[in-house]
């Protein structure tokens, strides 16, 4: 019998799918509910969460899901079911809130994606367990380089401007899920400080080179 807990990555995902399939068909449901600058600056205060729940297409819902599904379980075992709601939640909006200040001059912006919220879990669980190993193109990775790589690649994509995924967001959800972290758990500063500050890097070099994304 499952809790309730536990059955919280699931139903985010049913509710990402369902939203993304929604946008996918409706051009103006997409549009109505996508992460936009001028829309947020004129009050639309709702798309700093209904962004988070539509995607770009299939690979880049599949993607964000599957990163999801397979971290969520050992995280909650961890911070339960509520921290770890209020911290997808968190990453989710302050993430978008990032990207808010960063293209605030430019009111074309848009992107959607949970990639915020997803990062933020990410980057909680590697708090916990930086050696874990992930398999990315069948090849074993640690946690922490995962994560650090993951970041990179954002700089990459706000870099390129190639397509319609908040990159930016990625960053503020990695910010989250340090703060919420760190303020619930302040031991791992003590137990993981080499990883805590590894991981620091490609958010520094987001401010460093924020003139030149």
């Amino acid at each position: 019998m499952y809790s309730i807990s536990q059955i919280l990555p699931f139903l985010i995902i049913i509710c990402n799918v369902v939203i993304s399939m929604q946008g996918f068909s409706n051009g103006d449901f997409f549009n109505k509910y996508k992460f936009s600058v001028a829309g947020v600056q004129k009050g639309q205060y709702y798309r700093l969460i209904t962004s988070g729940f539509l995607h770009a297409d299939w690979q880049h819902l599949l993607f964000n899901m599957l990163t999801l599904y397979f971290f969520s379980d050992s995280l909650i075992a961890i911070i339960g079911g509520v921290n770890y709601l209020i911290l997808y939640f968190l990453a989710l909006v302050l993430g978008n809130a990032l990207s808010l200040y960063f293209y605030r001059r430019q009111p074309y912006y848009t992107a959607v994606g949970a990639s915020g919220a997803v990062v933020g879990i990410l980057y909680s669980f590697i708090l916990f367990e930086p050696q874990a190993r992930i398999l990315v193109f069948i090849l074993p990775m640690p946690a922490y380089l995962f994560g650090i790589a993951y970041l990179l690649y954002s700089l990459y994509g706000m870099k390129a401007k190639s397509d319609n995924i908040g990159h930016s967001a990625h960053f503020g959800g990695a910010i989250a899920g340090f703060a919420f972290t760190l303020f619930i758990y302040p031991e791992l500063w003590l137990i993981h400080r080499g990883t805590v500050l590894l991981l620091l890097i490609p958010i520094v070099l987001l401010f460093v080179l924020r003139k030149q994304l």
